[in-house]
């Protein structure tokens, strides 16, 4: 997901208006034929110390985007999503409850994807990288690039129109190359449990973010700050981690205060926020 820009004001670094918005949609919006006024969003989101400037605008890039929809009635405009950001949405949603943070599942496959482009493809070049990056694969050697399982990259190598430059083989290590040194080699793994200890010292507190001014924005933020951090994980065998990889303390952390806040912040956005019904 692209971000939006950031707010001073934000009691984290992570929390941009439009990764705010996308947790906000998943929680409030996600599943239900609705769509929602952008006053009562702007009241929120201020609770996140984001300013109605930014939120409007996040609400109009998105709708230019094709993830929201505008509908209007009287002086009040509403906001309901898109089929595309409903994908978006449920992909989040299942990278939260069903992926989740740790790999215990792996069954010693890999998915590899190698490429060649010219210099003269060096854009595309760098989009098809970054798209890797985004789905979970890391770099072992030039050109060579492996994820943990089985991924499918048909959508990204199509729409890229690489279908003639690209190969994806499923693949097993074998002796002398052993999963492990693949895994080290591959993904920065010091990098991805500094991401883990970062969100640990903002939320594995006694009375985590006491700034915020309740547990609608405390959700908000929670919410946001570990779909990114999940999105970002490239989901590596457990087997090949230490066994005190900081993700297994950060998602006990992370639903045990999903637990604490969910029925405040349910009471307090069915308060605020204005709602108009949508036809099936």
């Amino acid at each position: 997901m692209t971000s939006g820009e950031g707010d001073d004001a934000s009691p984290s670094p992570s929390a941009r208006p439009q990764s705010l918005m996308l947790s906000f949609l998943g929680l409030y919006v996600l599943d239900r034929r609705v769509a929602v006024s952008s006053g009562s969003v702007i009241e929120v989101f201020a609770r996140l110390g984001v300013t109605e400037e930014a939120v409007r605008s996040t609400l109009t890039r998105m709708a230019k985007r094709g993830l929201l929809t505008r509908h209007r009635q009287g002086r009040k405009t509403y906001f309901g999503l898109t089929p595309h950001a409903t994908a978006v949405l449920e992909d989040g949603r299942r990278r939260i409850w069903e992926t989740g943070a740790i790999n215990r599942g792996w069954n010693g496959s890999w998915t590899v994807v190698g490429f060649s482009l010219p210099d003269t493809r060096r854009s595309t070049r760098h989009d098809l990288r970054s798209r890797l990056t985004w789905a979970g694969f890391g770099l072992l050697q030039s050109g060579l690039w492996i994820a943990p399982g089985t991924k499918d990259v048909t959508a990204v190598v199509t729409e890229l129109g690489l279908r003639d430059h690209v190969t994806v083989l499923a693949a097993r290590a074998l002796r002398p190359t052993e999963s492990a040194d693949l895994v080290h080699s591959a993904f920065d793994t010091r990098q991805i449990a500094e991401r883990y200890h970062a969100f640990l010292d903002r939320w594995d507190t006694p009375g985590p973010q006491p700034a915020l001014p309740d547990d609608l924005a405390r959700q908000l933020l929670l919410h946001t700050d570990w779909l990114q951090l999940v999105r970002r994980d490239p989901h590596l065998p457990a087997e090949h981690l230490p066994p005190d990889w900081p993700a297994i303390r950060a998602e006990q952390v992370f639903r045990t205060l999903t637990r604490a806040y969910w029925e405040l912040a349910r009471d307090l956005a069915a308060a605020i926020l204005d709602e108009l019904p949508l036809q099936p």
